[in-house]
């Protein structure tokens, strides 16, 4: 080969080499600079997401403390309130009549010895009767744990410090989960129990998830709660919906009625313990206990009651061993809705 043409062959084996070299390099570029753009703009998005949940956080927390301490302060308590105090309880209760034979009155959740103040009037014409504040809820002191065998403790000792016992032993009706609470007192103090009565309730767990409870903490859960209890309106429009059109409406002094007791010191923790646990309940075995029971039962249901059904009311005294369910006119606070007929009914399963 010439010198001429072995320059040549330089000159484009060169030329070759820079090409594919180029080729190469372009080529390299485009095929890793959209797989390394995707991960960036993940990454970028997701450092953005962190630090936007991070600062609402930071926000949200710094805006609940802050809430908190401009609501704090003393709750007022009404004046003259009657306590009995005994078993390591303080029970505030209300009393009407001075005869006949004792009728004890138990609220459900979020209810306290007001939540009777139409039906102790009338049942008071020939009985004796007494109703509560279940600890936890309303006036009496805080003793937690909140569930029906602690609560059921508390109403024995209340009966305890009121001699209500042996001769004087009351009928006790259970409004909605006090209806559990009922029934476990019979069961644990047959000497301080003439008969029971489950009035608007059956005793069953209440299907709430429980990380709900663990989810609510502090400082959001008094936040929430406080701006609940603050709002007239809300507690209008859950009263109507549970009490029903036939119910006398809610004054503004009712209102209050229903929210001091909710805003004392132990409602929060009976509300948490609530989340937690579900509202008072009866087990399987218990309910088996108590059919077996010698003690008078009776069921009572508002008719048109939303949290239950007929069915269940039919299911409630088969498993308390109760003859069939009394129906009275209202729906789930038929106590305030048709106190006549509720008391007709108590009254016809005393003399019976």
């Amino acid at each position: 080969m010439s010198e001429p043409q072995e320059q040549a062959g330089h000159l484009m084996s060169g030329f070759g080499n820079w090409r594919d070299g180029d080729q190469r390099t372009d080529a390299g570029p485009r095929r890793g600079r959209p797989k390394r753009g995707w991960r960036s703009r993940v990454w970028r998005f997701g450092r953005w997401l962190l630090l936007a949940v991070f600062v609402a956080g930071a926000a949200g927390t710094a805006a609940s403390f802050g809430y908190n301490l401009s609501t704090d302060g003393p709750v007022p308590r009404p004046a003259g309130l009657l306590t009995a105090s005994g078993g390591g309880f303080d029970t505030r209760y209300l009393e009407w009549g001075s005869s006949g034979t004792p009728i004890v009155l138990v609220p459900g959740a979020f209810e306290t010895a007001d939540t009777f103040a139409a039906l102790g009037p009338v049942l008071a014409a020939k009985h004796r009767v007494f109703a509560i504040d279940l600890t936890g809820t309303g006036y009496s002191a805080p003793s937690p744990p909140y569930d029906a065998s602690h609560l059921a403790a508390q109403l024995l000792a209340f009966l305890s410090a009121k001699g209500l016992t042996g001769a004087d032993a009351p009928v006790l009706v259970g409004h909605s989960s006090g209806a559990a609470v009922v029934g476990l007192a019979a069961l644990r103090g047959p000497r301080f129990v003439r008969g029971v009565v489950f009035l608007d309730g059956d005793a069953t767990p209440l299907g709430v998830p429980g990380f709900v409870g663990w989810l609510l903490i502090n400082p959001y859960r008094t936040t929430l709660l406080r701006l609940a209890l603050s709002q007239d309106w809300l507690i209008k429009r859950l009263y109507n919906s549970q009490c029903g059109p036939t119910c006398p409406a809610l004054s503004a002094a009712g209102v209050e009625t229903w929210r001091l007791p909710l805003q004392q010191p132990g409602f929060e923790g009976e509300l948490a313990y609530t989340l937690k646990h579900g509202i008072p309940a009866m087990t399987s075995a218990q309910f088996s206990e108590l059919r077996a029971a010698p003690v008078p039962k009776r069921v009572i249901f508002g008719i048109d009651d939303p949290q239950m059904s007929h069915a269940d009311a039919d299911a409630t005294a088969s498993r308390i061993g109760a003859p069939a369910p009394v129906y009275v006119p209202g729906r789930h606070l038929t106590m305030i809705s048709s106190p006549r007929q509720v008391a007709a009914a108590v009254q016809a399963f005393i003399v019976a």
